[in-house]
């Protein structure tokens, strides 16, 4: 038991110096080639922060613990947007931009209800895979366009900004990214593999198990992540970050898991998938609730508030 907790705190020191990494590596890039952070959150430091959802649903998938694989990936998305959004806006107010209000966040709430349907016969095909995989290369594609008409379009991005990001160093920043990306893969699992040994010990369900301890953990990194860029008024990062992750685990980490063994859905997870399609709709509502268009502190607690409620519910 003592060793596990070593464990699980040597995991935390990997998840927060590999978050400092990730979040100064991925900044540095969107610096030196003028790339809006918003679309380094939606990609690099998503994708990197994801690693341990990816790592721990195919593997559960080529071990045929269906479950484990569907509640990693719900948990972790519903830990996302309430606790950790709300955690980050507590600490700064987010300002949502026009592609995150018009694209990004009504994207989510569609690809949120096209898995509710597809799972309700029970699984998540071989079909149903490709189709996951296939919007999220559409996803990322349009991405990338929207990166480059976005760069193209800048009026801000002058020639004496241009001199300046001459001295960053792209291989530093590169380095940065990879230390930061193997520091969250080892400190996520760390945390995890040794919080579920625990818990197992202590007698908590496998359901439980999934949707609190495995998806907490694997959220750890964009936690610290979302955090860190929140501190460092990277609010755009910060939230690109969230909801890229969001999209990354339920197209490509299902998808991916899927395509390797067809995943058994169950039904009871419907309640879960509601509760996340109908937080994400919240988050469509709120930049319209207000005439600056953040969302504020009283929005992070209330999704905070709406956090715990569900973890009640689950231990109940």
């Amino acid at each position: 038991m003592i060793k596990m907790i070593i464990l699980i705190i040597l995991g935390f020191v990997f998840l927060i110096k590999g978050a400092d990494f990730l979040v100064n590596g991925a900044s540095g890039i969107a610096r030196k080639f003028g790339i809006p952070e918003m679309i380094v959150g939606l990609t690099i430091v998503s994708i990197g922060t994801s690693m341990p959802e990816l790592f721990v649903s195919v593997t559960s998938s080529l071990k045929g613990f269906s479950d484990v694989s569907i509640g990693n990936v719900i948990g972790s998305n519903l830990c996302n947007l309430l606790l950790i959004l709300g955690i980050t806006t507590c600490i700064r107010s987010i300002k949502f931009q026009k592609n995150t209000k018009f694209i990004d966040i009504p994207f989510l709430i569609v690809i949120t209800f096209l898995f509710f349907i597809l799972a309700q016969d029970g699984k998540i095909s071989t079909v149903d895979a490709i189709i996951l995989i296939v919007l999220f290369i559409i996803f990322i594609l349009y991405t990338i366009i929207s990166a480059k008409k976005q760069k193209e379009n800048d009026d801000e991005y002058t020639l004496e900004m241009i001199l300046k990001d001459k001295s960053i160093s792209i291989i530093k920043c590169l380095f940065q990214i990879v230390i930061g990306i193997v520091a969250l893969k080892f400190g996520g699992d760390f945390v995890v593999e040794n919080s579920t040994k625990i818990a197992k010990i202590i007698g908590i369900s496998d359901k439980l198990i999934s949707v609190t301890i495995i998806a907490i953990g694997t959220s750890l990194p964009e936690l610290v992540t979302s955090v860190f860029a929140a501190i460092k008024g990277n609010t755009d990062m910060a939230i690109g970050n969230i909801i890229g992750s969001n999209i990354f685990n339920l197209l490509l980490i299902i998808g991916v898991s899927a395509t390797i063994n067809e995943i058994t859905f169950n039904l009871s997870y419907n309640l879960d998938l509601i509760i996340l399609f109908f937080s994400t709709v919240i988050l469509f509502i709120i930049p319209y609730m207000g005439k600056k268009e953040y969302m504020t502190k009283w929005g992070g607690l209330t999704y905070l508030c709406m956090y715990t409620a569900y973890m009640v519910h689950l231990v109940v």
